[in-house]
């Protein structure tokens, strides 16, 4: 069995409320009893880009367990290598692969330097089907993004997600060993399907943006800060469970 602990939009910022609601999740992974094999924060750590942003992100995933980071439209390409992963600044984007004893992360780049919007690149694509084809079928594999590639039904997030989607359906419906996809950028927990995969959105840290019926400011900062933890079993059936802590 996989456990995966999943985190996204904390918007560090060094303020106080930014940093309170991050230590609730934190805390609250560091001293959980059992293991995770990962915790995924899939974007927008840092709310400027900016190098003291990343110092604390860096201090606050000091994590008994392995810490995947991707990199969402608040984040800058360059202070997020050398912040968070020890690498060159530069400004190419920013894929990885992480493999663990149970699973295969594909770590894709979804943000447009100067832009909220989503795409996955050109370059982006090709990386992700040779990244796949390499990996054979195994292990099960988890592909994750900031952007979602479907509205969810929030107007404000949906005119700011992954678009170009249907060339991502075209490289995953050649891939059978994906099991999922997993992402963040719209501040609420979501679940639905694309490319007849689950899409499982993560909830934010910094705060929720709630439903158009729901009566709510367009953005809220009082709802307490949430998490998915997503379980999959030796048949690769995956169950996902969200926390809200507060």
């Amino acid at each position: 069995m996989t456990v995966i602990a999943h985190v996204s939009d904390l918007h560090l910022d060094l303020s106080e409320r930014a940093t309170r609601r991050a230590l609730t999740i934190m805390n609250y992974l560091r001293d959980l009893p059992g293991p995770l094999d990962a915790v995924l924060v899939s974007g927008d750590i840092a709310d400027h880009g900016a190098a003291d942003e990343y110092a604390q992100a860096r201090e606050l995933f000091e994590l008994p367990y392995p810490v995947l980071v991707l990199p969402g439209n608040h984040d800058r390409r360059a202070a997020f290598r050398t912040g968070l992963l020890d690498g060159k600044p530069d400004d190419e984007e920013l894929n990885q692969v992480v493999r663990t004893p149970g699973a295969v992360f594909v770590l894709c780049d979804s943000t447009i330097p100067g832009s909220d919007e989503g795409l996955l690149s050109d370059h982006t694509l090709r990386w992700l089907d040779g990244t796949l084809t390499a990996e054979g079928g195994e292990l099960p594999v988890f592909v994750c993004f900031h952007h979602p590639p479907v509205d969810l039904h929030t107007p404000h997030v949906d005119r700011v997600r992954q678009f170009g989607e249907e060339r991502l359906a075209a490289v995953l419906g050649r891939h059978p060993q994906v099991v999922a996809l997993l992402c963040g950028h719209a501040h609420v927990a979501a679940a639905t399907t694309f490319a007849g995969l689950p899409l499982l959105v993560a909830p934010g840290v910094a705060s929720t943006v709630p439903l158009p019926f729901e009566g709510r400011p367009v953005v809220d900062h009082v709802l307490a800060p949430a998490l998915a933890f997503h379980v999959l079993d030796e048949q690769w059936r995956l169950v996902t469970h969200y926390r809200t802590l507060g």
